[in-house]
């Protein structure tokens, strides 16, 4: 398996840019995608013992009033006095 592989590196490096390339994608996309694939079937399974398998609630947005009427920060942004009240 070792000397064919060799062989097959050698070939691919053997090729001009672009081909050398093209033989390059159509194994690394593959191979990537089974990996993500894998990854993610692999944490879901670990959530799922550990009892975190339920998707997070969706937090509301802050309606414009309420950000509007925040506290100040007490620190001011560096180069930014804060004036007094």
């Amino acid at each position: 398996m070792a000397g064919w592989w060799d062989g097959f590196e050698l070939w691919v490096a053997g090729l001009p840019f672009l081909p050398q390339f093209i033989v390059v994608m159509l194994g690394a996309i593959p191979m990537s995608l089974l990996i993500a694939y894998l990854l993610d079937r692999g944490v879901r399974m670990v959530l799922a013992l550990a009892g975190r398998d339920e998707p997070a609630a969706s937090v509301a947005p802050i309606p414009p009033q309420a950000a509007a009427s925040a506290p100040e920060p007490a620190v001011a942004a560096p180069g930014r006095e804060k004036e007094p009240v």
